[in-house]
């Protein structure tokens, strides 16, 4: 039964549908998946700002993604970690506290496309380009492109919150473990065209592009490859490129996954677990990818873990 009180700054979380049997499982398995994205994340981007070998701006532009998992995984795990151990009459949220995470969830998903993109930019200079590249890749470029990709972010999904929040609420009752956009503004009862046609208009104009962004970048990488008889840039082509690739197509199917099944009612518990897991399973596999793939990070580690080995016994 729908809970009416009209502007309510307490709301209620649903949370997710998980047997009683399954709720340990479930739990650890968000937790340690966090503790890892943490580690991982956090090991990274300390990696790229102490080792002078990653002030390049592949790895410099490259470090927004864990930033970007760190911030987003964080506004969302530990407090549904926190709500699973709750029973649903104790779910309560601030109105407030609901705006941060929504907004922070959809910086998040954004930031993640307009990352990509401009390091998409920075393989095509790095590879259509190279005689070039350093002399468009500075690090006032690096500086620019990075302040692109969030204050992109950051404009597009403000206006789409504050849509949101002119509205008047009338329920109380948030239908998905975390906070987005649309869980908020479906409390209202007054119309939500306007937020509906942007949000329409965002997701189109994001994914629009994105792909286009990637399809460019790479036909172009593709036909400098083909033609080139460079075994030693193709090489490079290969696993760099590969890399970036692997992610973005990882990022992609997460979020078409959780957008069809908005379409099947039927299986809301499915979809509400896929989208935490749009959170968890890039920022999982983003360090790992890049970790495995790049040379000077395997350099690094390699160093570290000999020096430690060859530490005099006292």
């Amino acid at each position: 039964m729908e809970n009416y009180s009209y502007n309510s700054y307490t709301l209620q979380l649903q949370g997710l549908n998980v047997l009683k049997a399954s709720i340990y499982p479930v739990y650890l398995f968000f937790f340690f998946s966090y503790l890892f994205i943490m580690i991982t994340n956090v090991g990274i981007t300390v990696l790229i700002f102490i080792d002078k070998n990653l002030h390049q701006p592949m790895y410099l532009l490259f470090c927004n993604l864990p930033v970007n998992d760190i911030l987003g995984n964080s506004i969302l795990l530990p407090r549904l970690l926190l709500d699973m151990l709750r029973p649903p009459s104790e779910r309560l949220i601030s109105y407030y506290e609901c705006v941060v995470q929504a907004f922070t969830s959809h910086m998040f998903g954004t930031t993640s496309h307009t990352v990509l993109m401009i390091m998409a930019f920075d393989r095509y200079v790095a590879i259509c380009k190279p005689l070039h590249y350093t002399a468009i890749m500075t690090n006032k470029m690096v500086m620019k492109l990075t302040v692109s990709a969030w204050g992109v972010a950051f404009v597009l999904v403000g206006i789409l919150l504050g849509l949101t929040i002119r509205l008047n609420r009338c329920r109380t009752i948030i239908m998905n473990p975390y906070r987005d956009n649309a869980s908020l503004f479906k409390l209202s009862c007054d119309s939500v065209f306007i937020n509906n046609v942007y949000g329409l208009t965002f997701t189109v104009v994001l994914l629009t592009s994105s792909i286009g962004t990637m399809v460019l970048t790479y036909t172009n990488i593709t036909v400098v490859c083909l033609t080139s008889k460079n075994k030693s840039l193709n090489g490079k082509a290969l696993r760099t490129c590969s890399t970036h690739l692997v992610v973005y197509l990882i990022m992609v199917f997460n979020g078409m996954s959780n957008i069809a099944l908005h379409r099947f009612p039927q299986y809301s518990d499915y979809r509400r677990l896929c989208s935490i897991l749009f959170h968890i399973v890039p920022g999982s596999l983003n360090p790992i990818i890049y970790g495995v793939q790049s040379k000077e990070m395997k350099k690094f580690f390699l160093k570290l873990f000999k020096s430690k080995n060859t530490l005099p016994l006292i």
